[in-house]
């Protein structure tokens, strides 16, 4: 069952999406050329940042290490299907075709035709997060529509072609900006959160499940794609104005909350 997306905002009040809004802006920053020599995201030594990369928190550091022997954990074998592989650092050029993308949703669909729940949670059953599947630079084979921006339709359990006004090359250097080195992925899914949908049942708490929403979607693709025998990546570094324009959508209402690459 599908709804007027618009419908949502008579039950939103304005304050909460402006405010949401202007929380959200402050996490933006631009990724361009052109400033690229005069703009950082952090002034962090790179000595100090890597003694505070991938530690633990440990907040009992008193206690008697002989203590906590019995609470000691073992990890997952390395081939269980749950030990998700690490993130792909560069994509080989590698063609997918149409039937793996089918294949790699499919996780994401509604289970039943008796209801609407989904592959993943969702607060409230609310559904805020939209996907969208780019075919970066047409590299996937027998995509099937002149749009190279497919609009994921879950509880219909298919895919719409989202705008025919789409200029694939001006999206794709959007996702993967020409000044990073992370090789060349075949496809993109774009994680964008609607905020009247989002926000218009729980308020400003219904933002932050949104977020939780985004992150169980692409923990179950990073898991598919293992599966698939695919590489993945969540990223990002694109600019979200940048980013929504070239997916001509409505960047008051669509939010990217990060991107997901594979090949």
């Amino acid at each position: 069952m599908s709804i007027i997306h618009d419908q949502y905002l008579y039950f939103t009040p304005h304050d909460v999406i402006d405010e949401t809004l202007a929380f959200h802006a402050k996490g933006n920053y631009t990724i361009h050329r052109a400033t690229q020599h005069c703009s950082t995201l952090h002034n962090i030594p790179t000595e100090a940042l890597e003694s505070l990369t991938g530690q633990e928190l440990k907040l009992d550091i008193f206690s008697n290490p002989h203590d906590q022997a019995a609470a000691r954990l073992e990890q997952l074998q390395l081939n269980h299907h749950l030990n998700r592989n690490n993130s792909c650092t560069s994509f080989t050029h590698r063609p997918l075709h149409f039937s793996t993308v089918q294949e790699l949703l499919s996780p994401l669909l509604r289970k039943e035709d008796s209801n609407y729940r989904r592959g993943y949670p969702s607060g409230g059953a609310i559904y805020p997060i939209e996907v969208f599947c780019i075919n970066i630079e047409k590299k996937v084979k027998n995509w099937p529509a002149s749009s190279d921006a497919l609009h994921l339709l879950p509880g219909s359990r298919k895919l719409e072609a989202h705008s025919p006004n789409i200029n694939t090359h001006k999206l794709s250097q959007s996702i993967t900006p020409e000044n990073e080195n992370i090789g060349s992925p075949t496809l993109a899914l774009v994680y964008c959160l609607y905020l009247p949908k989002a926000v218009f049942k729980y308020r400003y708490r219904g933002y932050r499940l949104a977020l939780l929403e985004a992150g169980s979607m692409y923990m179950l693709m990073d898991l598919r794609c293992k599966e698939l025998n695919l590489n993945s990546r969540i990223w990002s570094g694109f600019t979200d104005h940048q980013l929504i324009k070239n997916l001509d959508l409505n960047p008051t209402l669509f939010l990217p909350a990060c991107v997901q690459l594979i090949g």
